[in-house]
């Protein structure tokens, strides 16, 4: 039952991440992505996570983007804003990176499902628990914790900034 649950959620997560990019309309996109973090919160519940699953959704799906849904309102991007497609080669790139990219999901996911490499099955015992997610957080993943932190701070300035310089 647990593997039903996973291969939906996954398939519901795959298929909002490309809406996100799909999608002309930039608050369309924002709610697919709301759409995929739920999903991958729903997969953390089926891996008995319940911590990471209510973290993603509480910080995540709401915080987070509740806050690019706002910053996309207040900058009100118009068509004409945009002006014309100079990089229609990105396009061409972009699809050729696409399929290489699904070639190597598939290289990938066909070793794990047919028994090409050995399956790891093994969860410590205090997985997705608050103790072992701090205890990682802050000795083995301090410098790229720090970092996000930083980044997100240099994210809400230039948001202030961009809402201000157009007073």
């Amino acid at each position: 039952m647990e593997f039903i649950f996973f291969i939906i959620l996954s398939l519901i997560a795959v298929i909002s991440a490309l809406m996100v990019i799909l999608q002309r309309n930039p608050i369309h996109s924002a709610l697919s992505l709301i759409v995929t973090l739920g999903s991958i919160a729903g997969l953390f519940i089926v891996l008995k996570a319940f911590f990471l699953a209510f973290i993603q959704i509480i910080v995540y799906a709401g915080a987070v983007m509740i806050l690019f849904i706002f910053v996309i309102m207040l900058l009100t991007l118009r068509k004409d804003e945009f002006g014309q497609e100079k990089r229609k080669f990105q396009r061409i790139f972009a699809i050729i990176f696409s399929a290489f990219f699904l070639i190597e999901l598939f290289i990938i996911t066909n070793y794990t499902f047919f028994g090409k490499t050995e399956k790891i099955l093994f969860t410590p015992a205090d997985f997705g628990t608050p103790q072992a997610l701090g205890r990682l957080l802050f000795t083995d993943y301090l410098l790229p914790f720090e970092i996000a932190s930083i980044l997100l701070l240099i994210a809400m300035v230039g948001a202030i900034f961009l809402a201000r310089r157009e007073e």
